[in-house]
């Protein structure tokens, strides 16, 4: 394959932690010492590489019926690859530019339709068979020391090896992933090298603002004080929901607020977030798309009935920490069932919660379990839009006679092979796909293979 020689490349290079996607730290952050590796130049410049290839295939599985965004019930397999170059600079104390390019090329599975909890975050909902090259981020970000201490952050992708007081407020601008900030969760939130399915790593029914490949233009201000931290931010959306074109000047835009109190329980530290957004573009109401439809002899229109409107939701994320090997989540939310999805996926209400643990007790101290549970559900109006024959923008399978919630179960063995190279296998069962009992149980399995330094 023609990614397997750079992933041997960079097989050979330095490893670095886990990726941190927030600007504020994680309950561990204070007890660890800045990580300066050979890619930190001077405290000012640091560069990293990662390659992900994921291989993925579905068994055939009982489907007496197929729709346009149905998963293939006869089985299928498909692979995605991904290259990142992460470039950040720090002119001045405080102060970051990060800049991520990335290649990418092949498939999600039935080009990523067919369960609302997709099967593999590594598969975008643009789908090339030849590698292809994005600017994913540019980021701004500075961070105002408030006091409390000095606190220590790790090297990273997408942060610098830097010290900041306890107390601080960081505000971030530019093209990055609104999930870069909120719904942030340090078990399951990186498909690079925890869980594959788009809602063990994230809130289910989270409809963040993002393009195809889930990035967007905005700002996010984060303020931390003592072992509170709250967060805000406007991103813009798409200007057609679900598509690959964002808007630029905030038409169409969306606001998410969170705040997160960091917990100790027990010695072992935790943390929990409440987190809201509301959307505002133009959405159409399901229930005027299945008029309109009836009215005109044809299935569910969305287009045809769009109105500037708002969209919300409300989600909480959970961490804790119950041994040096073994940690939990949970995450819980539900948005608003009444209009269309508009950027992420076709949930209303998602639960997921499940545990991680490291390989220590058995002698394999960098690899690691994973184990996630995970229940989907819809509106009745998102039921009867389906029913109808409408689309989602992850499913549809033309009918929806024998609607019920779809029930997933994830695991994964993540095992250390050689310096930074990882591989992992990856096991999924998807009950009632697309919320249609009259198909699946649909397993889905992975091998993954996963280097960065």
């Amino acid at each position: 394959m023609k990614w397997a020689m750079i992933a041997a490349a960079l097989a050979a290079a330095p490893a670095v932690a886990q990726t941190a996607v927030s600007a504020t730290p994680t309950p561990n952050d204070a007890a660890e010492a800045p990580v300066v590796g050979p890619d930190l130049i001077a405290g000012h410049l640091a560069v990293h590489g990662q390659a992900t290839v994921v291989g993925q295939g579905n068994t055939p599985f009982r489907a007496p019926y197929d729709g346009p965004n149905s998963l293939n019930g006869d089985g299928q397999f498909r692979e995605t690859a991904d290259l990142t170059l992460y470039v950040g600079v720090s002119p001045w104390r405080g102060f970051e530019i990060w800049a991520d390019t990335e290649a990418d090329q092949g498939f999600g599975l039935r080009n990523t339709l067919g369960a609302a909890g997709f099967p593999s975050a590594e598969a975008y909902k643009v789908g090339k068979g030849t590698p292809y090259i994005r600017l994913q981020r540019l980021l701004f970000r500075q961070t105002i020391d408030l006091g409390g201490g000095d606190q220590p952050v790790s090297l990273d992708l997408n942060q610098l090896g830097i010290k900041r007081t306890k107390n601080h407020l960081t505000l971030t601008i530019g093209k990055f992933s609104v999930a870069d900030v909120f719904d942030t969760n340090k078990y399951a939130h990186d498909p690079r090298n925890d869980f594959l399915n788009w809602t063990s790593v994230e809130l289910g029914s989270f409809d963040y603002a993002a393009d195809a490949w889930g990035y967007t233009y905005g700002g996010a201000a984060e303020l931390a004080l003592g072992d509170w931290t709250g967060r805000a931010g406007l991103f813009n959306l798409s200007k057609v929901p679900n598509s690959v074109d964002l808007e630029t000047r905030f038409r169409q835009y969306q606001v998410v607020g969170e705040v997160e109190r960091r917990v100790t329980i027990h010695g072992r530290p935790g943390a929990i977030r409440l987190t809201g957004w509301l959307s505002r573009g133009n959405f159409a109401l399901l229930a005027d798309a299945v008029a309109y439809g009836a009215a005109h002899g044809t299935a569910p229109d969305l287009v045809a009935v769009r109105q500037f409107r708002n969209r919300t939701g409300i989600g909480v994320d959970a961490e804790q920490e119950v041994s040096d090997t073994v940690g939990v989540f949970l995450r819980a939310g539900v948005g608003d069932g009444s209009s269309e999805a508009v950027e992420f996926t076709d949930i209303d209400r998602s639960v997921s919660g499940g545990v991680q643990i490291k390989g220590t007790g058995w002698g394999r101290a960098h690899d690691e379990v994973g184990i996630s549970l995970i229940a989907n559900d819809i509106s009745d109006a998102r039921r009867r839009y389906l029913a109808a024959g409408g689309l989602g923008i992850l499913i549809g399978d033309g009918r929806l006679p024998h609607p019920g919630p779809e029930l997933i179960g994830e695991t994964y063995y993540d095992v250390a092979l050689i310096g930074p190279l990882h591989v992992a296998a990856d096991g999924q069962l998807i009950v009632n796909p697309a919320y249609n009992r009259d198909r699946g149980p649909a397993p889905v399995f992975a091998i993954r293979a996963h280097v960065q330094y």
